[in-house]
């Protein structure tokens, strides 16, 4: 009972009420009016893609080279903590990492986004599919991806270790620069962003990769393929992370090792037993380097006429979707790296992440572009008249011996890669629920429970409404706009902060 009492006095009822209102009077106008919220919803994000180009772009590679200077100045040598408070072996920061933030969208496009890219007229003037499809997926999934999630890590870990704040929240990144504002209007309106575009973009994931899980469970098991399934799937999925968000960080740590070990088989799968894998490394080695290459010029092509809009249609929208996803993980990273410095945080999540993403779009995808370069299948086309995406990722599998029990390990791997990454987001949004939460503290069981559960009753009931995905979807991107500001301020104020505790110091001996 007393328990009870204080957890609902320590709840920012604010923080989760209203986030929640606003998303579940989205879904029920999305549902009620689909045609007429879909065409504004475009619109607006068509403003934003095409008129804010820049901003997008300009963020973008901020953002990485912002990375980079907190690695190489001095203030990469600045640790969060004391060395002995490292709680995690490198292996299983690195998964932790790795495997809450990316989610089963990375084996979904790993497999078919090369296939989207080839229908681009826009990749045959660069130089083909050969050269190009393997290319841009790691453009997009690559080291600027990466730097929205790294920079505020390292921003929220200072503040929480270094700093010693107990309030967990985007707000609380602010204050060396809104001071007390934070505790304020203006403190409220960015924890409503950043917890809005969180609830939104959380809630769109599954519908990217859903509808494979379905296909797949029913090919295998020769289910009927329907809405049923793909609810049961859902609550299998939650149960999975509703567990392991009980268990707390101890759980979480477990089932990352045993997703990465998942992940693992699944590549080797198709690296071995496809037959291509001179072709698929070969392919990737050559990806990589061009990716090096002309790193620079991706970043910075806008395409000022127009003539082909491929930025805006890729790049802008990725940079937009990650400035939204980037808002879910960097507490629950920061948290995790207590003891590393800021250099070692940095730099190990680019390698751990990088590792990661880079290896999966390389062995799955160039798999997928081996039998449409080599052998023949039309992948690209299938998808261009009209195909499914998950109907040309089980076309590819296939192709490959005992396809069954590939399509199961499928399976099971993107259900453990959604249980790893919504664990993390709920112990990170049930942290962000409490007024106060010191950093040893984890949130009330109660409190992890009623996320875990809220997080996947959206899809639920989005299932419903045909167009009410790719709705709240653009609703989510269009929040990157604001979101990207809050950034701003927060690496400011990092910077200002960290600047007044190295000089504080430096001081410190001469007293």
């Amino acid at each position: 009972m007393e328990n009870a009492k204080n957890l609902r006095n320590q709840t920012d009822w604010f923080a989760m009420i209203v986030p929640l209102c606003i998303v579940i009077i989205l879904c029920i106008v999305f549902m009620i009016l689909p045609e007429q919220s879909t065409i504004m919803l475009q619109t607006i994000r068509g403003f934003l893609g095409d008129a804010g180009s820049i901003y997008y772009a300009l963020l973008g590679l901020g953002i990485f080279l912002c990375t980079m200077y907190m690695a190489f100045s001095k203030y990469g040598s600045i640790r969060l903590g004391q060395k002995e408070d490292v709680k995690y072996t490198s292996f299983q920061w690195g998964t932790m990492i790795f495997t809450s933030t990316m989610a089963a969208d990375i084996l979904f496009y790993s497999l078919c986004e090369w296939a989207l890219y080839a229908n681009e007229p826009y990749i045959e003037t660069l130089g083909g599919i050969q050269k190009w499809a393997s290319t841009y997926p790691l453009f997009h999934w690559g080291p600027i991806a990466w730097s929205f999630y790294i920079v505020l890590a390292v921003a929220f870990g200072f503040m929480l270790h270094v700093r010693g704040r107990s309030k967990q929240k985007f707000s609380e990144g602010c204050r060396p620069i809104l001071g007390n504002k934070v505790d304020g209007f203006w403190g409220r309106i960015i924890d409503l962003i950043a917890i809005l575009a969180l609830i939104s973009g959380t809630a769109t994931t599954f519908s990217l990769a859903t509808p494979l899980l379905s296909a797949s469970v029913a090919r295998v098991f020769g289910f009927t393929n329907g809405t049923t399934l793909t609810i049961l799937i859902l609550l299998l999925i939650a149960f999975t992370y509703t567990i392991t968000v009980w268990f707390g960080m101890k759980g979480i740590s477990k089932l990352a090792t045993y997703c990465t070990y998942l992940f693992f088989a699944l590549l080797f799968y198709f690296l071995v037993a496809g037959g291509e894998s001179i072709y698929i490394l070969e392919t990737g080695f050559s990806a990589l380097g061009n990716m090096m290459q002309n790193f620079i010029g991706l970043s910075t092509w806008l395409d000022p006429l127009r003539e082909n809009s491929f930025p805006q249609n890729w790049t802008v929208y990725y940079w937009a979707y990650w400035m939204v996803w980037c808002v879910a993980t960097p507490f629950f990273i920061g948290k995790i790296s207590r003891g590393r410095t800021i250099k070692n945080m940095v730099l190990g999540g680019y390698c751990w992440g990088l590792a990661g993403t880079f290896t999966s779009f390389i062995i799955l995808g160039n798999y997928g572009l081996a039998k449409q370069m080599k052998d023949g299948m039309d992948i690209s086309g299938f998808i261009a008249d009209g195909g499914s995406y998950s109907d040309a990722i089980l076309q590819i599998i296939d192709t490959l011996p005992l396809s069954s029990l590939g399509i199961i390990l499928l399976v099971v791997t993107m259900i453990a890669f959604y249980s790893t990454t919504f664990d993390s987001i709920t112990m990170v949004v049930s942290s962000y629920s409490y007024k106060m939460l010191p950093i040893d503290t984890e949130p009330d069981k109660k409190m992890r429970t009623f996320w875990a559960v809220m997080f996947i009753l959206f899809p639920i009931a989005l299932i419903f409404a045909e167009n009410s995905m790719y709705s709240l979807q653009s609703v989510a991107i269009i929040a990157a706009f604001p979101i990207g500001f809050i950034i701003l301020l927060i690496v400011v104020s990092f910077f200002k902060d960290a600047e007044h505790y190295l000089s504080k110091e430096e001081k410190a001996p001469n007293k």
